[in-house]
């Protein structure tokens, strides 16, 4: 600005100048306004000092004339008041306007005595810093000029307080309230440019899942697990590694280290963060802590999104928790495959039902001894518009968590009770039985019992020829419902199997008190029957239970010659499997019915 005439003009240009001022220009024209009034008052030097009472320092912040670029570090850049001066001390609570005379040992060195005119920046009672102007020799500062330099401190210190309110702004909308760490919109920046083609790479990210918490908020309240999530976050920070830390919300971290990370190299730093978040936290008296789940994914810069690796991380860190947690996942090619495919899926998903897409196949379920066919399982397939022939497993997953089970399990029954009276109208399997598996959302579901037998009716089947099967996992995760689903499936004249039976969830206790007509044994131990004497011991136990309990006995995933004879010669008869038959069309299935059995030579 040009230096005015009057006292009132340089306010008012003061004022102007800094009416605009933003943190970034807030140096160069506090400098420059310095200038102006080192110039309009005649004085060697201006200085502008902002205070933090926090940590009780003052920080310099402009000077006129300014310090060379060349010039060394200067030592009063920041000032802590306990080390400085009285003289210097007393400006971190100055109220008012001060002028003091500084004699050549304390500030002017050979230059002499200094004239100093000290006037604080306050915000309220909170002095916030001070402006200050130095005469070498002699210099009378009027009333009339002092109190023009507390007007121009109150507008300097209306702009220390829009910058530090806009940095605060700044920091809350980078920053998560809880922890203090960075949060999901400053991660997508900085991911952004570190996956900038150029940048050094490869970029990991760490994605952490904290396993059940809601364990802590249920028992402790949330106040104990907000601070046990303030815990980890202090954790996480620990340690020599340079890191970008941000908390997601809730239970979720990412961590990206600074430095290019190779997937194993992110693995080994996964393992270190995941042994110290899981030590103990003393919390109300408590010794509490809680399992890591981690997800590793890379990515390469100029190749990549954040929303690639991001996704990639996510995906990985499920796959930790899909395997029981506490564990670190790396993300894999086949898991892109699979997020791909579930996605696909997913899409397609809602309107399957009702677009004709499904299909049933069947598996002919077969006396070893004579190939006679005794039973026959439906089988739901899914011709997708661009994948093929779906198998369930690849679906019914996908299903169950976007709550279509349940309409899928309805469709799949009533479509196989529909083409199992044909074929019997037809004059084939009259004497076989329909086997349909459930889901556990369909045991469950009120008005089941119902439906089925409403199927069965509508279609003019006789009782006993529709049996459904069910897991054994489902029978004991709600066991009282499952007891009464059963008994009304029994009462209606449905049979009912247990499903993949030995795999872990032993039903063995309840099966005397359970309407069970069928055991079904899983496949997995019946694919190394003849070679494994483990499965062997599981089959033969299996067998023995059936016969004590009255039960018909299948065996599933039958392949092999031997595995059939192993069968025999230890008393189960009825089978299922590739060595048999694969799932066949339904048009083929009512001919094999036609013709009554399957070649068998191996009994």
């Amino acid at each position: 600005m040009t230096v005015p005439r009057n006292l009132e003009v340089l306010v008012t240009s003061v004022a102007t100048d800094l009416m605009a001022v933003t943190a970034a220009t807030s140096s160069e024209v506090s400098e420059r306004v310095l200038g102006d009034l080192v110039a309009y008052f005649d004085v060697d030097l201006s200085f502008l000092r902002h205070h933090d009472h926090r940590v009780h320092t003052s920080e310099l912040v402009a000077e006129w004339p300014p310090r060379p670029a060349t010039a060394a570090p200067d030592p009063l850049k920041i000032v802590y008041f306990s080390d400085a001066d009285p003289v210097f001390s007393q400006t971190e609570r100055l109220s008012e306007p001060t002028i003091l005379r500084a004699e050549p040992s304390e500030a002017t060195g050979s230059r002499g005595s200094a004239v100093v005119a000290e006037v604080p920046l306050r915000s309220g009672d909170v002095t916030t810093g001070v402006l200050g102007f130095v005469k070498f020799g002699e210099r009378t500062w009027q009333r009339e000029e002092l109190n023009a330099l507390r007007a121009i401190a109150s507008l300097f210190a209306q702009v220390q307080a829009r910058i530090a309110a806009e940095d605060r702004l700044r920091y809350l909308a980078d920053h998560d309230d809880l922890t203090g760490l960075h949060n999901r919109r400053a991660l997508l920046g900085h991911l952004d440019s570190r996956l900038a083609a150029g940048c050094p790479g490869p970029v990991a990210v760490l994605f952490f899942d904290l396993d059940r918490l809601k364990a802590i908020n249920d028992y402790l309240g949330h106040i104990a697990g907000d601070w046990f999530i303030r815990i980890l976050a202090e954790r996480l920070q620990q340690g020599g590694d340079e890191k970008f830390i941000a908390r997601l919300g809730g239970d979720e971290f990412v961590v990206v280290p600074a430095a290019p990370m190779t997937a194993d190299a992110a693995e080994s730093l996964a393992h270190r963060l995941q042994a110290v978040l899981r030590e103990r936290v003393s919390i109300d008296g408590e010794m509490l802590t809680r399992t890591i789940s981690i997800g590793v994914a890379v990515g390469r810069p100029g190749c990549d999104t954040t929303s690639d690796l991001l996704s990639r991380a996510d995906q990985a860190v499920l796959s930790a928790k899909g395997a029981g947690g506490n564990c670190i996942s790396v993300f894999t090619d086949r898991m892109s495959e699979e997020i791909a495919l579930r996605n696909d899926i997913e899409m397609h998903l809602q309107n399957v039902i009702d677009s004709g897409a499904l299909v049933l196949h069947y598996l002919p379920e077969v006396d070893i001894r004579t190939g006679e066919i005794l039973a026959t399982e439906a089988l739901v397939r899914w011709q997708h518009p661009t994948r093929g022939l779906l198998s369930p497993d690849q679906f019914i997953g996908v299903a169950e968590s976007i709550n279509l089970a349940g309409e899928l399990g309805r469709w799949v029954l009533r479509n196989a009770c529909a083409e199992f009276a044909r074929w019997r109208a037809a004059g084939v399997g009259e004497r076989i039985v329909l086997r349909v598996n459930v889901s556990p959302v369909q045991l469950v579901t009120e008005g089941f019992v119902d439906s089925v037998a409403e199927a069965m009716a509508e279609f003019g089947l006789d009782r006993g020829s529709v049996c459904l099967e069910i897991t054994e996992s489902v029978v004991v995760q709600d066991i009282d419902t499952t007891r009464v689903t059963l008994a009304g499936l029994k009462e209606a004249g449905v049979q009912v199997a247990i499903d993949d039976f030995g795999t872990g969830y032993s039903v063995l206790s309840l099966l005397k008190t359970l309407p069970v007509d069928t055991l079904k044994i899983d496949k997995s131990f019946v694919q190394d029957l003849g070679s494994n004497a483990g499965d062997l011991a599981i089959v033969r136990a299996i067998i023995a239970l059936a016969e004590a309990f009255g039960l018909e006995l299948v065996a599933e995933g039958v392949e092999t010659d031997i595995g059939a004879r192993t069968l025999l010669h230890h008393g189960c008869h009825r089978a299922q499997g590739f060595l048999l038959s694969r799932p066949v069309p339904g048009a083929q299935m009512e001919r094999l019915l036609a013709e009554g059995r399957v070649p068998v030579h191996f009994a």
